[in-house]
């Protein structure tokens, strides 16, 4: 590993520690004596998407992370919560032991990831991932996520609707 500062390739490991799947090295340049951290991290066997038009292409966790850091971006999430969904959603990709996995299979995996995780970044995930083309779709799957959930928020989020609107008992106002 070249330190980033000086560009030597010889550095010491000051401190080693797991990370479940992952190991975190601080290291010290020889040279110049910066420190910087590294990242071990298993590498898996090859494996191949299958696009919805047919095509294979080699899974690329960087187009997961993108979307999946769109989808929650803005929202109240701790610091790391994506990694580690990435983490859990590649594992448990390669958990299947197939070489070639469905765009399908990944976008449902995700959709349940999400679900669990934060109501809103699921809905901005599923718009995009379903495509949908008008708002009764769309409410649609927010009423879905609500009757799953009985209506009741994750821990620490608002929820999707007003009460009121969850159970149609209450006008709304309006200013004329």
């Amino acid at each position: 590993m070249k330190c980033p500062t000086c560009g030597e390739p010889e550095s010491k490991v000051i401190d080693s520690r797991s990370l479940g799947e992952e190991i975190r090295r601080r290291r010290e340049c020889i040279r110049c004596s910066a420190r910087f951290t590294t990242y071990e991290r298993l590498q898996y066997r090859s494996l191949y998407v299958i696009k919805k038009d047919g095509r294979r292409e080699e899974f690329d966790r960087e187009k997961l992370f993108s979307g999946i850091r769109k989808a929650c971006e803005k929202r109240p999430l701790p610091t790391g919560t994506i990694e580690k969904v990435i983490k859990n959603i590649e594992s448990e990709l390669y958990s299947l032991g197939k070489n070639e996995i469905t765009t399908t299979t990944i976008g449902n995996i995700t959709m349940n990831k999400l679900a669990d995780l934060d109501h809103i970044a699921y809905i901005r995930f599923a718009s995009v991932y379903y495509e949908f083309y008008d708002i009764a779709v769309l409410k649609q799957a927010v009423d879905t996520l609500i009757a799953s959930n009985q209506g009741a928020p994750l821990a620490g989020q608002l929820p999707l609707l007003k009460s009121d609107q969850l159970t149609g008992s209450k006008k709304r106002n309006r200013r004329g």
